[in-house]
């Protein structure tokens, strides 16, 4: 496993996050971090606490135990808007843009209520480059309801660029494509770390996670049982029980 010694600085750090329902615990003290510019995969079996705990850390649900950290300051109390003003933002799994918006449009909402731009040229100008960050220049003017799948899925991450993140926590948003689909998602993902965002991607199609990966953490029933280097996690025979049985 990774020497913690050796990662970048956190900027996402959770400190023995737990949250239950009811009698139900669905993450259990778990500890995680992020550091600045890293790429981290979070996986784990269906069930395994996967959204629970990205809830937890955007501020969806509030927490049993624990805290969390952005950028060195505590965010545990802050609702998830105030969390995403400070730049903690996450793509969900179904995408769900305003469909009587056009896609460009669907950039330059976020920009206005969620960071507060009202600058018409301003608004629009940034909107621009975030189209042409995720390859959607050309569809701009176009409905969300003309857009295939793996558009779609790139609007979802353009919605979230829209409020200016450190971190994004991008949320399955492979699932159903196809492998070219695939590989066309992850390179608007590395081009966005590279430009200095640090990502968190859940996914449960195992090559994307480990091409994407400078870190793996898996959950197994609201508990982490590995961390470190994408290959040897794969590997490890926690890691293959929880996966492939015994």
């Amino acid at each position: 496993m990774t020497d913690a010694s050796t990662r970048p600085a956190p900027i996402l750090q959770a400190n023995q996050v737990t949250k239950r329902f009811g009698g139900f615990t669905a993450v259990d003290a778990l500890d995680f971090t992020l550091g600045q510019g890293e790429r981290v995969g979070l996986i784990g079996p269906n069930g395994s606490g996967k959204s629970t705990f990205v809830n937890s850390l955007t501020g969806v649900f509030g927490i049993d135990h624990g805290s969390v950290e952005f950028n060195g300051a505590d965010i545990t109390r802050l609702p998830a808007w105030q969390r995403a003003r400070l730049g903690l933002a996450r793509s969900f799994q179904i995408p769900r843009p305003f469909k009587s918006q056009t896609v460009r449009e669907n950039i330059e909402l976020p920009l206005m209520f969620a960071v507060g731009h009202s600058n018409p040229d301003q608004i629009e100008v940034e909107a621009e480059a975030i189209l042409a960050q995720v390859g959607l220049g050309a569809r701009r003017n176009a409905s969300p309801k003309s857009l295939t799948q793996v558009e779609l899925r790139k609007l979802e991450l353009g919605r979230a660029l829209a409020a200016k993140p450190r971190v994004l926590i991008a949320d399955e948003s492979m699932a159903g494509l196809s492998d070219s689909e695939v590989d066309d998602v992850l390179e608007v993902l590395l081009k966005l770390n590279a430009g200095g965002i640090s990502i968190v991607l859940i996914e449960h199609i195992m090559r994307a996670v480990v091409r994407f990966s400078q870190r793996i953490v898996v959950l197994v029933a609201g508990r982490k049982i590995a961390d470190g280097d994408p290959h040897e996690v794969m590997s490890h025979p926690e890691v293959e029980r929880a996966y492939l049985g015994q």
